[in-house]
């Protein structure tokens, strides 16, 4: 047994090792607190800052001592030269890079170099930059690294151009690099942008647009640039079908961009003396400067969301004096003044007419797939032919069935509606975990469907049963709908969005799964609603129908409620307008 070391056991060693730790965590709390006392005392000297770099050092996500040193880095500024404080700043620099190699992730660390940069009298741009560099060789989803580069490229003027070449070198060298893509789709808009139109309730840019208005630049690509796209992520998607980077770019490639702000929509009703008005996106009307100006006259009204526990919404709704426009006789020019974003909306109301509108319709504003030129169609009809080959090869693959459905929806949603179920199907099978997400999806998809349907055969009837609908969306493109047939799908509520359908008079939706009403408060139109076939079971789920005042027939026929003692003469209580009852 001579020479041979003698190996401790088990046990000692981890006393060693705790023994060990507490000496260090000794050492740490004294440390922390002498650094504690000294900000208390307001010390401001070059020992406070030894301390919390010997803290830092250890532990770089000390939140409290980072702002303890930017204190005293402030402080060192008013009594020191110019020249003493750049050094100051590049030794601290140096200090930061020490602490990422301790934690590369580390919130404190990117935000404090960030702050230093700013506070440098001569900041070093291109160093900055290089270690992004090394910090993304090192991993390239380094989030805060790729937040830090942003920052620096935006300081430092770097060309949009040489951004965007940095992003084909690390996707070329890793397909996977989902931040590379992430960041080059938020270049592509700036170096090729799409010429923007503007609205057409705005037909010429305002001389004071601010800068990053709508009209000042555009978020789509160029169409020359996105066919390159497609040619680049198709080959990635290609060499390894199963990484789902480049399929989540594919996805943003055919997406469209975001909707302009613009009033989408005005309505003007005699009855109730009501305005409703429909913005492309949800605004704020009560701090967005929303104005009526009636027959050349500003009214002073009080506008109200829709729904009302909303603040931001695209649907807002106000009354005017009494007699403003009651008179049937009379003709009235209504304009909407949108002052925030420079823009406006008329309506005429006509002598005999009950109600009026002026609206642009979801093709109109392209809004579930833009209008596609000769030369993109051709390209996506090749990338459905090449995505349908690929599936031959790997027919479980629920990225290509997604990308599938999405390039059918691009070119014809309409003509490719049956088959996009069929694949919807496909998808729940091969990936059931998110079985809920794809019936979502398809629903919207059905609705999407389903409006420009109504559109094409210019009625206010919207029809869409028995298609397994498990949500609702779009509810502000049904402002003018008058009747909704919903019956035999999935829907277990009708949510608060719905009491954008401010004309609505015949709502079915019989045979769902619902138990929740919340929507079909404040519907001042609504007559007939039939339920039949739900989950009410309680009186107080109806308590929304309480504020439809023209509800005159109810049918409650199938529904748990049905069940309860004196359900007629609480009904005839809460629903003193319902005539008809069906229970």
């Amino acid at each position: 047994m001579h020479g041979r070391v003698k190996l401790k056991s088990t046990a000692q060693q981890e006393e060693e090792k705790r023994k060990e730790r507490e000496k260090k965590l000794k050492v740490y709390v004294a440390t922390r607190d002498a650094c504690f006392n000294k900000r208390k005392d307001g010390a401001m000297d070059d020992d406070a800052l030894q301390l919390t770099q010997q803290l830092l050092s250890a532990n770089p996500d000390f939140a409290t001592l980072w702002n303890y040193r930017r204190e005293i880095l402030m402080h060192l500024e008013t009594v020191k030269e110019e020249d003493d404080v750049q050094k100051q700043y590049d030794a601290e620099l140096v200090f930061l890079e020490g602490c990422l190699r301790v934690n590369p992730k580390s919130y404190g660390c990117w935000y404090h170099r960030d702050w230093v940069c700013g506070r440098q009298p001569r900041p070093n741009w291109a160093r900055e930059l290089s270690l992004c560099d090394e910090c993304l060789a090192l991993d390239d989803r380094n989030f805060h690294c790729w937040d830090y580069r942003r920052i620096v490229v935006k300081a430092s003027g770097v060309p949009v151009e040489q951004e965007l070449q940095f992003t084909d070198r690390l996707i070329g060298s890793n397909f996977s690099n989902y931040s590379s893509w992430h960041y080059r789709s938020t270049l592509l808009p700036l170096l090729h942008p799409q010429s923007p139109e503007p609205p057409a309730n705005c037909p010429h840019p305002p001389n004071n647009s601010p800068p990053n208005s709508p009209h000042t630049h555009s978020h789509r690509v160029c169409e020359e640039q996105l066919l390159k796209e497609y040619e680049l992520v198709q080959n990635a998607f290609f060499t390894d079908p199963n990484d789902q980077s480049a399929w989540f770019y594919y996805r943003w490639l055919l997406g469209r961009a975001e909707r302009e702000e613009m009033i989408s929509c005005v309505y003007m009703s005699r009855e109730g003396e009501r305005v409703v008005v429909a913005f492309s996106r949800p605004v704020n009307a009560q701090t967005g400067g929303l104005m009526l100006v009636l027959d050349g006259q500003m009214q002073r009204v009080e506008w109200r969301s829709a729904p009302p526990s909303m603040r931001h919404t695209p649907v807002w709704i106000c009354e005017l004096p009494p007699g403003t426009i009651s008179d049937i006789n009379n003709e009235h020019n209504l304009t909407v003044h949108w002052t925030e974003k420079h823009t406006h909306r008329e309506c005429a109301l006509y002598t005999g007419r009950a109600e009026s509108w002026c609206r642009d319709s979801a093709t109109d504003q392209e809004l579930f797939r833009s209008e596609l030129s000769v030369g993109k169609t051709s390209v996506l009809q090749s990338e459905l032919t090449s995505c349908n080959q690929l599936m031959e090869l790997e027919p479980e693959n629920k990225w290509c069935l997604l990308t599938i459905i999405l390039l059918m929806r691009a070119l014809d949603p309409l003509g490719h509606e049956r088959e996009t179920q069929v694949h919807f199907q496909k998808l729940k099978e091969v990936d059931s975990m998110r079985t809920s997400y794809y019936s979502d999806l398809c629903s919207k998809f059905m609705i999407e469907n389903t409006i420009l349907k109504m559109e094409y055969a210019e009625v206010r009837v919207f029809s869409i049963s028995e298609k397994n609908l498990t949500t609702l969306c779009h509810l502000d493109q049904l402002l003018l709908v008058t009747h909704m047939n919903l019956c035999s799908n999935q829907l277990s509520r009708i949510p608060p969005q719905f009491s954008m359908l401010q004309c609505l008079e015949v709502l079915e939706v019989e045979d769902n799964l619902i138990e929740s009403l919340e929507g079909l408060s404040n519907l001042p139109k609504l007559e007939e609603l039939s339920l039949k076939n739900n989950k009410i079971s309680k009186i107080s789920q109806l308590k929304p129908l309480a504020s439809c005042s023209k509800l005159s027939r109810l049918d409650l026929r199938g529904n748990p409620v049905t069940k309860m003692d004196n359900l007629q003469a609480e009904l005839a209580e809460l629903l003193p307008s319902v005539a008809d009852l069906m229970i």
